[in-house]
């Protein structure tokens, strides 16, 4: 019997945001709203996003001893997120810089601050957590030798996904243990090496050459491609007016993970994964746009 549906193993940050009526170009200096601070971090904004979904979660994070961390800490016990393993102090609390248009497209800036410290002794501390739980999700805002500890002790029958953002090349081991990879087509062309070519099946076929279990291209309005194997399905995403994408591609993995984890198909996560990230989009913010089961049912 498992504790956790989910434990997630990343940042956490708090988000920074303005909103911009067109983003600067080099050397310009452009005008923008009011400073907003939300919480956010890949790490924790997946942890949210699955315990509003009502997944039994846990968060294994560093935050600073500061009032960011504070923010992190309360948002994340608000709702619903074991937060057992975020651990405090070592650095500042990580922050993210962002900037939102009118069509709802951010740009992004993260300072890792304690992100940066979250090291392989404390995934090594922290078994305990990883045997309570049915699947394990990270990303790579937190240092890669920690992803690479995270898999090394990894217990033989809990899932591993994996959402290599921001996209840097992976070690055999790492991607042999995906199930699955999820990336957009950017961090596809990263983690394949620069050249991909043809349609997303292709690129699908290349990464799963590398060794991950299976594959999920995330495709923006397109939807999303799922790869196992020789069986390459694509599945269509929900029609919505985007107000801001921040944090939106957190809440498909959270919830993409969290359903492969109860037993669905990986085309049924994928499409109630869809369903979450467009409601996500639909409103401000990264954390606090991320809906319930009962609003993901209604839509």
């Amino acid at each position: 019997m498992y504790d956790y549906d989910l434990l997630v193993v990343g940042s956490a940050n708090a988000d920074l945001v303005i909103g911009v009526e067109r983003r600067p170009a080099a050397g310009e200096t452009v005008l923008g709203s009011d400073l907003v601070v939300h919480p956010g971090g890949k790490g924790a904004n997946q942890a949210v996003a699955a315990a509003r979904l009502g997944a039994r979660t846990a968060l294994l994070a560093r935050v600073g001893d500061d009032a960011h961390g504070k923010l992190l800490l309360d948002t994340q016990r608000a709702a619903g997120v074991d937060s057992v393993g975020v651990l405090v102090g070592g650095a500042p609390t990580g922050v993210a810089l962002i900037t939102v248009d009118p069509s709802g497209d951010n740009s992004i800036v993260v300072s890792p601050g304690a992100n940066g410290r979250l090291t392989p002794e404390d995934v090594r501390a922290a078994s305990g957590l990883l045997h309570a739980s049915r699947v394990v999700s990270a990303q790579l805002e937190i240092p890669l030798e920690t992803v690479v500890e995270v898999v090394r002790n990894l217990p033989s029958d809990t899932r591993f996904v994996l959402n290599p953002s921001p996209p840097r090349p992976l070690p055999a081991e790492v991607l042999a243990a995906c199930d699955p990879l999820i990336v957009n087509e950017h961090e596809a062309r990263v983690i394949a090496g620069g050249a991909l070519d043809g349609s997303p099946e292709d690129w699908a076929k290349a990464l799963l050459a590398l060794g991950p279990r299976s594959v999920v291209v995330t495709l923006g309005a397109e939807g999303a491609l799922v790869a196992s194997g020789e069986t390459m399905t694509r599945v269509p995403s929900v029609k919505v007016d985007a107000v801001d994408t921040t944090g939106a591609g957190d809440a498909f993995t959270a919830a993409l993970a969290w359903q492969l984890g109860t037993g669905a198909a990986p085309t049924e996560a994928a499409a109630y994964a869809a369903r979450v990230g467009a409601i996500a989009v639909t409103r401000p913010g990264a954390q606090e746009s991320y809906p319930t089961a009962k609003e993901v049912a209604a839509l």
